[in-house]
């Protein structure tokens, strides 16, 4: 049922489907923030709950293109501080899951992707001001909301970026360190989601896989063109369209 509702598409539905896969692929490779229109638009398209399912493999595929080009560039130390507290907010976002609705579960991701989107606009405001101070209670804080929002609506992105730009990661690092972070996370929910809320399955995989070369496009892209984006410009229109795409999950 769930595989013939995922094919019985319309050919508006599928291109948006598409264009989210690619905004994916190049996110894993390229700018981080083209992760944030593929939420709302999955989202959308499938319901709330459900989205995250179809979701999370098509995640993990671009987690893996992201560790075939970076996978030697990372930062453990930052990982391991943030891991334990991440689980704990992974917790808290299946329990949150188990208790709504689809509607309010579709709300629940506008608003992660509402707060990621203040997090990156706030601090691309501040610059080079922007610090992070060195306080266990910080890294407690953000694991806890990297793995709540990664739960709910695979939208811890910003927070993790924001997170490292802080600490003054330079761009290999970052890339490697974000890489590894999230094929951890992402291979933690897939247990997670299928047995406390049911929704992946051998059809979202296959789903997932039909994705593949437009993931693999954007991938492929993100890696030739992080140096010659005009990365003030794109990062305003992914803004735009991603606030449009979350406000709409309230309607």
């Amino acid at each position: 049922m769930q595989m013939f509702h995922m094919l019985n598409l319309s050919m508006y539905q599928w291109l948006w489907v598409i264009l989210a896969a690619f905004f994916l692929g190049f996110s894993k490779t390229g700018i981080s923030s083209f992760l944030m229109p593929a939420i709302p638009i999955i989202a959308g398209i499938f319901g709330g709950k459900e989205s995250t399912g179809i979701m999370l493999p098509m995640l993990i595929l671009g987690d893996a293109f992201a560790l075939y080009y970076y996978n030697r560039h990372a930062e453990w130390g930052n990982i391991r501080k943030l891991l334990p507290w991440t689980i704990v907010g992974l917790a808290l976002g299946v329990l949150v899951g188990n208790y709504v609705n689809d509607k309010q579960f579709k709300i629940f991701i506008a608003i992660s992707v509402l707060i990621c989107l203040f997090i990156l606009i706030y601090t691309e405001r501040k610059g080079e001001d922007f610090r992070v101070p060195q306080n266990p209670v910080l890294y407690a804080l953000t694991g806890m909301l990297c793995g709540f929002t990664s739960m709910i609506g695979n939208a811890a992105g910003p927070i993790f970026s924001v997170y490292l730009l802080a600490k003054g990661f330079k761009k290999n690092d970052f890339m490697g360190t974000t890489a590894w972070f999230f094929f951890i996370i992402n291979i933690t929910k897939v247990p997670l989601q299928i047995i406390f809320w049911h929704n992946i399955s051998l059809q979202t995989v296959f789903f997932a896989g039909s994705m593949i070369p437009a993931i693999a496009v954007g991938a492929l892209l993100g890696v030739l063109f992080i140096k010659k984006l005009n990365e003030n410009l794109f990062h305003r229109v992914i803004l735009l369209v991603t606030a449009i795409g979350a406000i709409k999950l309230f309607i």
